[in-house]
């Protein structure tokens, strides 16, 4: 219950943290890393009546002392009424009927069943939430001044974390204590969309709106190319090719779907097809050999990628929702020991985040589940929780606009969000675990970063 608490006290100083000292940054995150210390080592015992009184007079003083209402009342009944007006095309009738069709074919579940008590007892027994407590703050950077739209952790890497921010820098931070900034490489000429590591981290490539795409050696923190957009349009995503590292996908504002050799700067012939739209997100599975990419218009098309020629063959079109942007697609093979069809989690800014099976080698797709998040106009993002799990129930992580974090147990019934975490005071972008899921990294439109850390427990949680 404590820890709820200082969410919420948390969450109401930053709605006014950018009130706070307005000409004097640092001063703010200062401050809001104090506040959340001095949470952290709240250790008086339960009062709720106390604290409920806490919240609300510190809200008033607050709301007195800046003349401004950040309360946050408001959007969420403007975020019930957006959910109701959903442009999902597949009806709450068709998708039943797609779930009732599976069923006849295979048992539904993509974790252990409730019998599967001796694999819940390798594990202690505990619950998804329990499993995915994140409460504390591990530590609050700020070295971007505007939105950061992408967070990765490096690959197989706990510390390591790149950032990818609209104010035309990417920043490579270690959250290991004590936290630092690295490096801030600045090449791009206008605002930095998109970013990814190479397998073996040695290499990260980030694309941006001012047509080029940079490639970056993370050893020396230098820039080894920059290739243009043969149109000069805006980069909007980039992906290195999982099986050949020297290929680089990216896609850009004017539809286009482009394959680049990174190590010639060429654009291999054949390597480009014609999405429509803007090309604002893309995903591979982890052969190379699929391609998924989602564009502004609500369009997912899948391609086939010729690992020695680097050509893309268009393969399947989805429509999700008509003119809703897709903003994140993530594809995993194994949600959990009994899920091992490949699955895509998608962001639409219709306020949904889809849950989509693939259903055959052509990258076919198939709504399985959406979940209501608040999602119109920004470039929200998602993933999959890193380690295969025992317990029942499987998680995925999304931001919000409505500034929150959400957990999502994507089996379970009813409702599905079984951790929120409240910390930004603006729409919350991109969200990254590290590979061990002891650390999550969420950005917002301000331009913050905030790593947050598990609750501490007894025994081991997770398992390969």
């Amino acid at each position: 219950m404590a820890t709820v608490w200082q969410q919420q006290v948390f969450a109401l100083d930053a709605r006014y943290n950018a009130h706070r000292a307005p000409n004097h940054p640092n001063f703010r995150t200062l401050y809001i890393r104090r506040r959340s210390q001095l949470l952290r080592e709240y250790t008086k015992g339960d009062e709720p009546a106390i604290r409920k009184q806490y919240i609300k007079l510190r809200g008033q003083l607050l709301q007195k002392r800046y003349g401004v209402s950040c309360d946050q009342t408001s959007i969420r009944s403007r975020s019930v009424s957006a959910r109701s007006s959903s442009r999902i095309s597949e009806s709450p009738e068709s998708f039943r009927c797609q779930v009732e069709q599976n069923s006849q074919n295979e048992q539904e579940g993509v974790v252990p069943t409730k019998q599967a008590e001796a694999s819940r007892a390798i594990v202690g027994g505990t619950s998804i939430a329990e499993n995915y407590a994140f409460v504390g703050v591990h530590h609050i950077f700020d070295q971007h001044t505007s939105a950061v739209t992408m967070l990765k952790f490096a690959n197989n890497d706990r510390s390591r974390l790149c950032c990818a921010s609209l104010d035309g820098t990417v920043s490579i931070c270690n959250v290991a204590n004590p936290p630092r900034v690295e490096v801030v490489f600045k090449g791009h000429k206008k605002g930095v969309t998109c970013c990814d590591w190479s397998v073996s981290n040695d290499l990260m490539v980030s694309c941006s709106l001012d047509a080029t795409l940079c490639l970056w050696d993370t050893a020396t923190n230098k820039c080894l190319r920059v290739v243009r957009d043969p149109a000069g349009a805006e980069m909007m995503s980039c992906l290195f090719q999982p099986a050949n590292n020297n290929m680089v996908i990216a896609g850009n504002s004017q539809g286009m779907v482009e394959v680049v050799n990174v190590s010639t700067g060429i654009y291999p012939r054949g390597g480009s097809s014609k999405l429509g739209g803007k090309v604002l997100s893309l995903a591979c599975d982890s052969s190379g050999q699929m391609l998924w990419a989602g564009n502004n218009k609500g369009m997912i098309v899948s391609f086939l990628f010729d690992l020695e020629t680097g050509r893309l063959s268009k393969c399947r079109r989805i429509s999700v929702a008509e003119n809703c942007p897709i903003t994140c697609i993530s594809w995993r093979a194994w949600i959990s020991r009994e899920a091992r069809d490949p699955t895509l989690l998608v962001n639409c800014a219709a306020n949904v985040v889809c849950l989509f099976r693939v259903t055959d080698k052509e990258g076919s797709l198939l709504l399985r589940r959406k979940f209501a998040v608040r999602h119109k106009t920004n470039l929200i993002r998602s993933t999959f929780c890193p380690i295969m799990s025992f317990r029942q129930g499987a998680c995925v992580v999304t931001g919000s606009e409505d500034s929150c974090v959400y957990f999502l147990d994507i089996e379970k019934e009813g409702k599905a969000c079984v951790n929120k975490l409240q910390g930004h005071a603006c729409p919350v972008l991109g969200v990254s675990f590290n590979y061990d899921e002891s650390l999550l990294a969420t950005s917002d439109a301000q331009g913050l970063v905030i790593v947050w850390k598990r609750e501490k427990r007894s025994v081991g949680l997770t398992a390969h």
